[in-house]
């Protein structure tokens, strides 16, 4: 295979015509070859002959490469081709429209149902009783819910488009940093509205639940950062201790759910598919970082991420708005 090539116009050192001569240094090759007719036209590597020896006045731009020098390689994260990256360029031109379709349509049909975040603030010293909660301000959940599914609709627009050469060259090095800065806003969205479903509405819980859910999923993008392409080690530090943070906010509301005297079926349905779908996410990346099946394969995950955003906010929005925001 050739390493390096270096030309220069110039006088001959030995025969030839032409008045110019070509360098050509072929790894692994025992002879340095020049065109020409005769026997001048080669020389044993490592003789001063050799135009690799000349000193820097002979003409020569820079050095010839020695049989040890290599070019650095990039490893390439599996799967990762040009024909893939094409194919998820247009799932994401798809996925753009069927997110804005349906948050256009939330907002349009959906009424004028708001919850309300409350505060509680102490009057005494500690250990005395808190006051009733007061009213802080109310979150109209119709453009919530068109929020979270607008955001995931921009993500894919600018991965498709404008941002399209940087999101293929963090794919091509295993990392995806869109998906997780737009999960940090739109799934904390989404975790908020499941809270406020469960009745947490306390704006000490709910700064809570938003700290746990973006430290989760800013550690999924640092068990990327931690695990690139041509590792001879896979650590999944990063990936235990966003589980175990990201739990935090589950175990909340299910303590909600369960201590309820009455709650709505609906909620139940939300919080039961909500829960599998979020930890869906996490199981994809455990099984890319495993390397099971196809999961080995980093442009199969990346589908699959895309596949599960769509059906977790789809599936959100129409529990939500068939529960309180249908006319």
């Amino acid at each position: 295979m050739s390493i390096a090539k270096r030309e220069h116009q110039g006088a001959m050192p030995s025969g030839g015509s032409d008045g110019s001569w070509r360098l050509r240094v072929v790894h692994g090759r025992q002879k340095v070859n020049l065109p020409g007719e005769g026997a001048n036209n080669s020389w044993p590597l490592g003789s001063r002959k050799c135009p690799r020896h000349l000193p820097p006045s002979g003409g020569i731009e820079g050095r010839a490469m020695n049989r040890k020098d290599t070019l650095p390689v990039t490893p390439v994260a599996t799967g990762v081709t040009d024909q893939r990256l094409a194919s998820l360029r247009s799932w994401n031109l798809g996925l753009t429209l069927l997110h804005l379709v349906q948050a256009v349509v939330i907002l349009v049909l959906a009424g004028s149902f708001a919850i309300t975040v409350t505060s509680s603030f102490p009057e005494g010293p500690p250990g005395t009783a808190v006051p009733a909660p007061d009213a802080l301000f109310d979150v109209p959940v119709g453009g919530a819910v068109a929020l979270f599914l607008a955001l995931a609709a921009l993500d894919h627009l600018l991965t498709a488009t404008v941002y399209r050469g940087t999101y293929e060259r963090d794919l091509r090095r295993g990392i995806n940093r869109f998906r997780w800065v737009e999960y940090s806003v739109s799934a904390t969205l989404m975790i908020i509205l499941i809270s406020f479903y469960s009745g947490i509405t306390s704006i000490n819980a709910v700064i809570a639940i938003i700290g746990a859910n973006v430290a989760m999923i800013l550690l999924g993008w640092v068990q990327e950062l931690m695990n690139p392409p041509g590792r001879t080690t896979t650590t999944m530090l990063p990936f235990w201790f966003g589980t175990i943070v990201g739990l935090a906010p589950w175990v909340s509301i299910a303590f909600n759910i369960i201590g309820s005297k009455t709650v709505p079926g609906f909620v139940y349905g939300i919080v039961v598919t909500q829960v599998i779908l979020f930890f869906s996410f996490g199981l994809n990346q455990w099984l890319q970082y495993r390397g099971i099946g196809k999961w080995t394969d980093y442009a199969y995950g990346e589908k699959t991420y895309l596949v599960l955003s769509l059906v977790a906010k789809s599936l959100l929005a129409w529990q939500i708005f068939g529960g309180s925001l249908a006319p």
